[in-house]
């Protein structure tokens, strides 16, 4: 029988995805969410040069989704702050 390598770095890559996408759901602290995003990506690119796996493959994925869209949310976050203090200049 052969034990199957783990990687770390895959695992911590898929985790730090998670993390991330995790983030996209609390308003305000999206820009927390982008930090485990960009090193998951790192981790996960880093895992697939070394020993390509499936783990590496879906940390690099989650890494992605969680960094876009945790980008999009701070960038409208910021957006109906900034809409609401105009509101209450008039």
């Amino acid at each position: 029988m052969e034990q199957e390598k783990k990687d770390g770095k895959a695992i911590a890559s898929l985790v730090l995805g998670i993390v991330s996408c995790i983030f996209i759901f609390i308003p305000g602290y999206s820009l927390i969410g982008i930090i485990p995003g960009v090193i998951g990506l790192i981790l996960g690119i880093s895992s697939k040069k070394t020993a390509p796996s499936g783990l590496a493959t879906a940390g690099i994925v989650l890494s992605i989704i969680g960094l876009a869209i945790c980008a999009i949310s701070f960038l409208v976050f910021i957006a109906c702050v900034g809409a609401i203090a105009s509101l209450g200049s008039f």
